[in-house]
């Protein structure tokens, strides 16, 4: 296979994903988008981590909302867990990986607040570990994942499921709806605030 047939096959997939999760997931990712929407509204905090590809996705997301999107607007609270690479390393060393998100949302998380979870296997323990740390501190989770879901799937409070085994078309789709999520949400603040 070329590279013209590979970037045509690569494409074809991704609008494939596109079609069969567009409609399906539509109305949770409205409600998603209500949800974050009404956190920030009532002065609560977006939390986004993940691993690797998806730590990279965590933190661009975090990003949207806390300088802009669309529109020039006040900030918006949104911290990505995977960027501190002090707290990540002595907590790592510490208390072992499992712990460095869990460790910062008990320091950060406050009833009230959102964690969204990236993951595309649903089955890293810091991961889970994080969403356990939320629920007893009444922070809602988001999973963003893929492969079934995972164990994740049936510990979060919304688990969007990409429903692929593809690690990159399951990243991009969560990027993609993590950005539909922000454009709602962003248009829903900056009314609130009007």
């Amino acid at each position: 296979m070329n590279g013209g047939e590979i970037v045509r096959r690569r494409l074809q997939e991704l609008k494939e994903l596109v079609d069969l999760v567009a409609d399906p997931l539509g109305p949770e990712i409205e409600i998603l988008a209500a949800e974050v929407s009404q956190v920030l509204l009532r002065g609560g905090k977006l939390f986004f981590c993940g691993n690797g590809g998806s730590a990279a996705d965590a933190q661009h997301l975090a990003a949207e909302y806390v300088i802009r999107f669309h529109h020039h607007r006040a900030p918006m609270p949104a911290l990505a867990l995977t960027t501190d690479t002090s707290v990540l390393t002595a907590g790592a060393n510490d208390l072992g990986f499992e712990e460095v998100f869990s460790r910062q949302l008990e320091a950060f998380g406050r009833e009230g607040d959102l964690l969204f979870l990236h993951s595309t296997s649903g089955e890293s323990e810091n991961l889970l570990r994080a969403a356990e740390v939320a629920s007893s501190i009444q922070v809602k989770t988001v999973g963003f994942l893929a492969r079934g879901g995972g164990r994740l799937a049936s510990v979060v409070d919304h688990a969007v499921v990409i429903p692929t085994d593809s690690v990159p078309r399951a990243q991009e789709m969560h990027l993609v709806l993590g950005h539909i999520i922000c454009e709602l949400a962003e248009a829903k603040v900056m009314e609130g605030r009007a």
